[in-house]
């Protein structure tokens, strides 16, 4: 994950005040958003497909203008400018590489259209190669090259004017799994040594959590929480941001007490005793979030009253690094469960048809009113 520690401090870079998009006069795409981003930051948007997130980008880059609301960079206002007065660059999925350039006519197109000539375009041609690992590739063609070295080509084409704001909208989107997981960390190590500021758009959590230093949760043109990785993960302020943001299991229940150091949630499944208050009252409806990877399995019944159920295995996916069991309650909830393999498979593992107890500590869960 890109450091967080040190954008505490940075100025803003970026501002977005209010903004909202309405298309043909009824639907609103982005719904009066406002955000800072900072200096040097990786900043992330996700959200299902048509929450907002690419509109609010295409905003940025001056290819829509907001119906209402204004953008800042640099403390300058440049929600009226076109996209080419903006020192803005953004990079598309599809990379819009030129076919019929070879792959340092495509890093020198928008230079070259600047004005830069000679000796000066070669440099900095040159230097945007080096940097994305690609000056032996400088004469082949687009459709010669990797999807991975596509994605660092249009990478360098981005950088290579000095944008004062880099825009991606799903930039590793057309990659197979594996590369995408090796290419996260070169592009984030690229952005943060070049030291542009940067927006991201993805519909993957995992790409968001591991590329960016904030997120920002999308949804039907709002912004339903902004936070750092971790905070979005392990303190998601509603039911749609802990369900979108990883697995979860989702107990509904009703307050029976509540403490500033813990409530007492009474659910069909369990009582869940939770390490944190959240000033409600009593018989208020709420819902528990649990991950699976924080539920332990037990053949034999916890000694406690709280914070455990007993089901049936249902369903097991072995995954490698973990293996994930669905047991159902009996209530009929399927709760979701992952076991972390630490050792190589034993003869005495969990089996379909198992009956086991699953249990938890009081600082697994946290409570959602939303």
């Amino acid at each position: 994950m890109a450091s967080v520690t040190a954008t505490t401090d940075r100025e803003v870079l970026l501002r977005i005040d209010g903004v909202s998009k309405v298309f043909d006069g009824v639907v609103k795409a982005v719904d009066n958003v406002s955000l800072s981003v900072k200096k040097g930051e990786i900043f992330a948007l996700v959200g299902s497909s048509g929450c907002g997130k690419s509109t609010l980008l295409r905003m940025l880059a001056g290819f829509e203008t907001p119906t209402s609301g204004r953008i800042y960079l640099s403390g300058q206002d440049i929600t009226d400018l076109t996209p080419y007065e903006r020192p803005v660059n953004m990079m598309f999925q599809s990379y819009a590489l030129f076919p019929h350039l070879n792959v340092w006519d495509n890093v020198a197109f928008g230079l070259r259209r600047d004005g830069l000539k000679g000796a000066e375009l070669a440099k900095r041609v040159d230097a945007m190669l080096s940097l994305v690992q690609l000056s032996k590739y400088g004469k082949r063609k687009p459709h010669q090259l990797s999807g991975g070295q596509q994605q660092r080509v249009a990478l360098a084409r981005s950088l290579a004017k000095r944008p004062t704001l880099l825009l991606l909208d799903e930039p590793l989107g057309a990659l197979d799994k594996k590369l995408r997981e090796t290419t996260q960390l070169e592009l984030v190590n690229i952005i943060e040594q070049v030291g542009v500021t940067c927006v991201l758009v993805t519909h993957d959590q995992e790409e968001a959590m591991t590329m960016a230093s904030h997120i920002a949760v999308m949804d039907e043109g709002c912004f339903l929480q902004v936070g750092t990785p971790d905070e979005i993960y392990e303190t998601p302020n509603s039911r749609f941001v802990a369900s979108f943001v990883g697995n979860v299991n989702i107990f509904e229940g009703k307050v029976d007490e509540d403490e500033p150091d813990h409530i007492t949630v009474i659910c069909p499944e369990c009582t869940h005793y939770v390490g944190h208050g959240i000033t409600g009252t009593s018989g208020m409806r709420v819902a528990v979030a649990l991950r699976p990877e924080k539920i332990q399995l037990s053949p034999v019944q916890p000694n406690k009253n709280h914070n455990w159920c007993a089901g049936e295995v249902v369903e097991i996916a072995y995954l490698g690094p973990h293996t994930t069991y669905h047991l159902k309650l009996e209530t009929g909830m399927v709760l979701k469960v992952q076991q972390p393999n630490l050792t190589r498979k034993m003869a005495d593992d969990l089996t379909w048809g198992d009956h086991v107890f699953a249990h938890w500590t009081r600082d697994a869960m946290v409570v959602l009113t939303e």
